[in-house]
């Protein structure tokens, strides 16, 4: 049995780009298929989960230093740049996430995008919240960034990234990544993996 995985991310989020880098190699031997799908995660916060802006406050600050000082040891595990955070944290994604939909329809296309927009932020640094640097992106990663860009401004696009963050937000989503396995079963973060590879290895057996 193909096992079929929903992997809700936003590429303003470190912990996602790890399971984005991680998943792949996790999941190695077992039948399942992967199915990418952007949203915005500030829309999620915003509806179910405040308090992730209240843990960023100044009062928190040394609890965060910590935190990212274990990111960036997840970060060397897995083999991915980690310059974080930049001046550009927290991103506004939206634009970025636009772009994802865009070319959620072409699962590899988006894949392949996604692995140079996570570099662009986390490795290098990039303002992704600004639309020429997306197209720089875009083009560097041997796509036609203006005509990208072009689709990711178009109202059907924003309505796709507004359904499919109100989709996760239905589903019980409070963060990013999302991870859904077989439809029903919700893991969250880089963290949950060996517990994704659980469920899989379940589902694929039974």
């Amino acid at each position: 049995m193909t096992v079929p995985i929903e992997f809700f991310f936003d590429l303003s989020s470190p912990w996602t780009r790890l399971a984005f880098a991680n998943i792949r190699s996790t999941l190695a031997g077992l039948d399942h298929a992967i199915t990418w799908r952007p949203f915005l995660v500030g829309g999620v916060f915003n509806a179910v989960n405040p308090a992730v802006y209240e843990s960023r406050k100044p009062e928190n600050a040394a609890r965060l230093a910590r935190s990212f000082g274990w990111l960036k040891q997840w970060a060397q595990l897995a083999g991915v740049g980690m310059n974080f955070p930049s001046e550009y944290h927290p991103l506004k994604s939206v634009h970025a996430m636009r772009f994802c939909c865009a070319l959620e329809d072409d699962q590899e296309a988006l894949e392949r995008f996604a692995h140079a927009a996570f570099d662009a932020y986390f490795t290098d640094a990039r303002n992704l919240d600004d639309p020429a640097v997306l197209v720089a992106v875009a083009d560097e990663a041997g796509f036609d960034g203006t005509t990208l860009g072009d689709r990711a401004s178009s109202q059907p696009i924003k309505d796709r990234l507004r359904a499919n963050t109100e989709e996760a937000i239905a589903r019980g989503a409070f963060g990013s990544p999302t991870i859904f396995v077989g439809g029903e079963h919700m893991y969250f973060g880089n963290d949950q993996l060996p517990l994704v590879r659980q469920q899989v290895a379940m589902l694929a057996g039974g």
